[in-house]
């Protein structure tokens, strides 16, 4: 299965996800077509299982990354600074398969259940640094409140642990809007939309996600050092 896989993600650089099947795949690799269908029968098997492995390996390197920092006793700032790094170093690393799961979505291809569980534990990283702060009382009240009724679905609170008390009564939609930037950001980088509008992509990156934070109350330290690209 290994082996496979690897295969298809080097014809993901090559062909992007609509090119992906069980025939491509063993001509790239030089397989047997009934070898790879017999893993993957169909394109979506194969796609699910990429998509469950890009959610996985990026997640976990925000999360070697936040254990890191927690271990030198960073404050909240400094982690969300650290793990935001971590998932762009891992995003041009692997440019295939950030685009598999932050590009356009794959024409008839529709994700199962299964990719949820992973796809969550980048959220999931985020809001565990934002829990943090505010249990450390590491965040500024914010000066607006988002007007009208909540507008979480279940799944978002649980996920951040419950509704957080006023002046913080926001605050999980506010880590969303964290959550959307950073992904956002990502894409412009990824696909070098901001490369000719700045001379240090990297260090517009740790600006972009300081400014961000700031949406939740929360202050990145500006004397990190900042990474080239």
């Amino acid at each position: 299965m290994g082996a496979i896989k690897a295969v298809a993600r080097r014809l993901l650089l090559k062909t992007g996800a609509p090119g992906l099947s069980p025939e491509a795949v063993a001509a790239e690799g030089g397989l047997a077509v009934a070898d790879v269908a017999a893993v993957f029968p169909h394109r979506d098997d194969l796609l699910t299982a990429l998509v469950i492995d890009a959610y996985d390996a990026s997640a976990a390197a925000m999360e070697r990354a936040d254990a890191d920092a927690v271990a030198e006793g960073a404050p909240a700032g400094a982690r969300l600074l650290a793990v935001t790094r971590a998932l762009r170093a891992w995003s041009f690393a692997h440019t295939g398969e950030f685009t598999l799961i932050y590009g356009s979505p794959v024409p008839g291809y529709h994700a199962p259940q299964d990719t949820v569980p992973p796809a969550s534990r980048t959220p999931a990283v985020l809001a565990g640094i934002v829990r943090a702060a505010l249990e450390g009382g590491e965040l500024l009240p914010p000066r607006r409140t988002v007007p009208g009724p909540p507008l979480l679905r279940p799944e978002a609170v649980e996920l951040f642990g419950g509704v957080p008390d006023a002046p913080f009564s926001d605050l999980v939609e506010r880590g969303i809007v964290l959550w959307s930037s950073l992904i956002g950001l990502l894409v412009f980088q990824v696909f070098s939309r901001t490369h000719d509008s700045v001379r240090d992509e990297a260090a517009y990156f740790d600006f972009a996600i300081a400014v961000a934070a700031e949406g939740i109350g929360l202050t990145v330290p500006s004397d990190e050092p900042t990474h080239t690209d």
